[in-house]
């Protein structure tokens, strides 16, 4: 079967449904040179809008975090610790403002060495997945058992958010 793009209904859902569907399908990243490479999707974590307190949309619309009160199928790339890009795909319905961190593509393990190996900046911040000509995800028509965990790295938040099972990854064999 050949891949097909997502189209932007597929992220119009609960950011809970979509996030652990997103695992094993491919991100694809045509480099400015015209290259292009596919990654498989292997982990993901779900940020679900102003009551989650781990989502920076819990701080409310702002600047940053504009995109993610538009409709789902939107890239979202925020900058962490003076060197790392995070990739985000916005979900849902407008106003819902949740988001899907991509925290692992094949043997990149961490959303910062995702951003680095994806060649990503400021410019792929609102990019629509379903008509980017550098960035897409298409499906492959396959599905890979899966494991739940605490997301990683939110202490602010506090209880209950910390022990939410709200990131995703393959099961390795």
């Amino acid at each position: 079967m050949e891949p097909t793009r997502l189209s932007p209904s597929f992220f119009l859902r609960d950011v809970l449904e979509v996030a652990p569907v997103l695992l094993g399908k491919i991100l694809v990243r045509k480099y400015e040179d015209g290259s292009i490479c596919r990654y498989t999707i292997t982990e993901t974590e779900a940020y679900r809008g102003v009551e989650d307190k781990a989502c920076h949309a819990s701080k409310g619309r702002t600047p940053r975090t504009d995109v993610m009160f538009h409709e789902g199928g939107l890239v979202y790339v925020y900058f962490v610790y003076g060197m790392y890009w995070m990739l985000n795909f916005v979900t849902g319905p407008e106003s819902e403002a949740s988001a899907v961190l991509i925290r692992g593509l094949d043997d990149v393990h961490g959303p910062g060495r995702v951003g680095k190996i994806l060649r990503l900046d400021r410019s792929f911040y609102g990019e629509k997945l379903g008509e980017s000509t550098r960035i897409w995800v298409e499906d492959p028509g396959l599905s890979f058992p899966f494991s739940t965990h605490k997301r990683v790295g939110i202490h602010y938040a506090g209880e209950p958010w910390i022990s939410k099972p709200w990131r995703f990854s393959v099961n390795r064999t």
